[in-house]
C-alpha cells in the first residue's frame, strides 16, 4: 500500500521541475503547462469520494486493483503521449486512478489495525510515504530530466504498479461489498464535484492575466460557484449519495477535513516557491534544484519517526497546532530569504520547517478524520480526507501562487504576496483546529497511564 501511495504521491510534483523541458518539447507556454500540474491534482482529488464510495459498495480489494490498473495504464500513456493534449488527457487518467485506488488502499490499512497507538503508527508510516514521495518528486524529476528525458518521470514507475498489482492479488484479503443490490452511483455528483475546483483554479489563474476580460472570469468563478450547489442539491436528493450528508454531522470530521485543506494549501505552496526561487529567481538548473530539496526529505523520514509517539502523549489537537505553527513560521522564512535575495542554502531551514509541518500536522490531521470508523464508512472517511488534502493543496496553489505571482501584481514580491495568503488560510486553520472535538481513544489513554 505504501509503494502504491509513495509513486502516485510522486506524481504530484515530479512533472515541476520538468515543466521547461515539456514545453520545448510540445511548444506551449508556460499558461498551457499549468494544467500538467492541475489537471492531475483537481481530477484526482475531485473524484476521491467517488473511489471512496466504490470501496464501500463494490469491495476495496476489487476497487484498489482497478484503480492501481489505470493508474499504471495513464502512467504509460503518458510517458508515450506524442501530442501535448494527450499528455494532459493521460494527467486527468492518472488522477482519476488515483482517486480510485487510494481510499481503498488507505480504508485497508485503517481497518487492518485497531485505534490508538498501532494506528497512529500505521497512519505515521503511510503518511510519511506520501511526503516523502512529493519531496523525492523534485528529485527524481531533476535527475530523471537531465539524463534519462521527461518521458522518464512517468515510465520509471511503471513497473513498481505491475508489483502493487501482484502484492494486491496476494496480500490484500477479499471482502465483501459493505452495501449489496445499491442503486448505481450518479455520474452527475461526480462530475459536478470535479468541475467546482477545476472552475474555481481557471478563474484564479486567469484573473491576474491583464489580457483575459473581467467578464470571462466572473462568469468562470460564477460557474464553479454553481457546480458546487449543484452537488450538494443532487447529493440531498439522492437515494445512494456520493457524499451521505450524515457525514457533516460529525463535527470532529468536519473540522479536521477543513483543517487538512487550509494546511495543504500552504504546504503545496511552499513546494512551488522553492522551485521558482531556485531555478527562476537563482537560476540554478533542474538537477541541482532537486538535490537542494533533499533536507526536506530526510527531515520529513526524522519528523515521521518521532510524531507517533508525540501524537500519544500530546494528543491530535497538539499535533495539528504545532504543525501549523511550523508552517507559518516557514512561510515567514521564505518570505525572509526573497526580501534578502538570499542564496539557496538559506532556504535550508524553511524546508525543515515545512517538514515538521507535514510531520505533525498532516498525521494528526488523518488520525482525527478516521477516528471512530467502522466497516460502513470506512472508506468514505479515508475519500473525504484524501479530497480535502488533494483538493485543499490544488486551491490553495491556484489561490497563493495564481494571484501572487499574476503580471496584474508585477509591482509586488510575488513570494510576499503567496506567504501572505498562505498565512492568512493557517491562521483560519489554527483557529478551526483549536475549536476541534478530538475523541481521545481508551487505548491511547491507557498507554499514557489515563
Amino acid at each position: 500500500m505504501s509503494m502504491l501511495q509513495f509513486f502516485i504521491a510522486v506524481d504530484v510534483t515530479v512533472v515541476n521541475i520538468a515543466l521547461p523541458s515539456i514545453g520545448a518539447d510540445f511548444d506551449v507556454d508556460g499558461h498551457a503547462l499549468t494544467w500538467v500540474v492541475v489537471g492531475y491534482t483537481v481530477t484526482g482529488g475531485g473524484m476521491l469520494m467517488l473511489g471512496g464510495r466504490l470501496g464501500d459498495l463494490l469491495g476495496r480489494r476489487c476497487v484498489l486493483l482497478l484503480g492501481t490498473g489505470l493508474f499504471g495504464a495513464a502512467s504509460l500513456l503518458a510517458g508515450m503521449a506524442p501530442t501535448f493534449s494527450l499528455l494532459v488527457v493521460a494527467r486527468l487518467l492518472q488522477g482519476a486512478g488515483e482517486a480510485i485506488a487510494l481510499p481503498a488502499a488507505m480504508a485497508t490499512i485503517v481497518l487492518m489495525f485497531p485505534e490508538g497507538p498501532r494506528r497512529s503508527r500505521a497512519l505515521s508510516v503511510w503518511a510519511a510515504v506520501a511526503s516523502c514521495g512529493l519531496v523525492l518528486g523534485f528529485v527524481l524529476s531533476g535527475f530523471i530530466t537531465a539524463h534519462l528525458g521527461w518521458r522518464w518521470i512517468f515510465l520509471i514507475s511503471v513497473p513498481f504498479i505491475l508489483i502493487v498489482l501482484l502484492a494486491a492479488v496476494f496480500l490484500v484479503e477479499g471482502d465483501w461489498p459493505v452495501a449489496k443490490d445499491s442503486p448505481a452511483l450518479g455520474l452527475p455528483g461526480v462530475l459536478l464535484l470535479t468541475a467546482c475546483p477545476l472552475l474555481f483554479t481557471f478563474g484564479v489563474v486567469q484573473a491576474g492575466e491583464p489580457a483575459t476580460p473581467a467578464w470571462v472570469v466572473a462568469g468562470v468563478l460564477a460557474g464553479a460557484v454553481a457546480a458546487g450547489v449543484g452537488f450538494v442539491r443532487v447529493e440531498a436528493r439522492s437515494g445512494n449519495p456520493l457524499l451521505p450528508l450524515r457525514f457533516f454531522a460529525n463535527r470532529t470530521r468536519v473540522a479536521a477535513n477543513l483543517t487538512t485543506m487550509l494546511l495543504s494549501g500552504a504546504l503545496s505552496t511552499s513546494f512551488l516557491l522553492f522551485t521558482f526561487y531556485l531555478q527562476d529567481r537563482l537560476g540554478i538548473g533542474p538537477l541541482d534544484a532537486g538535490l537542494t530539496m533533499l533536507p526536506l526529505a530526510v527531515s520529513l523520514i526524522v519528523f515521521s519517526m518521532l510524531v507517533p509517539r508525540l501524537l500519544s502523549r500530546w494528543g491530535a489537537r497538539a499535533c495539528v497546532l504545532a504543525g501549523i505553527g511550523f508552517t507559518a513560521a516557514a512561510m515567514a522564512a521564505i518570505a525572509l530569504v526573497s526580501v534578502l535575495q538570499a542564496g539557496g542554502v538559506a532556504m535550508i531551514p524553511a524546508m525543515l520547517l515545512i517538514a515538521a509541518g507535514m510531520g505533525f500536522g498532516i498525521v494528526g490531521l488523518q488520525y482525527v478524520a478516521v477516528s471512530g470508523v467502522t466497516e460502513n464508512d470506512a472508506g468514505i472517511a479515508s475519500g473525504v480526507q484524501r479530497a480535502a488534502d488533494q483538493l485543499g493543496g490544488a486551491t490553495g496553489v491556484a489561490v497563493c501562487v495564481g494571484i501572487g505571482f499574476a503580471p496584474a501584481l508585477h509591482s509586488f514580491d510575488p513570494f510576499l504576496v503567496a506567504t501572505l495568503l498562505a498565512a492568512v488560510g493557517l491562521v483560519t486553520g489554527a483557529v478551526v483546529a483549536w475549536r476541534m472535538p478530538v475523541h481521545v481513544p481508551a487505548a491511547v489513554l491507557q498507554e499514557q497511564g489515563g
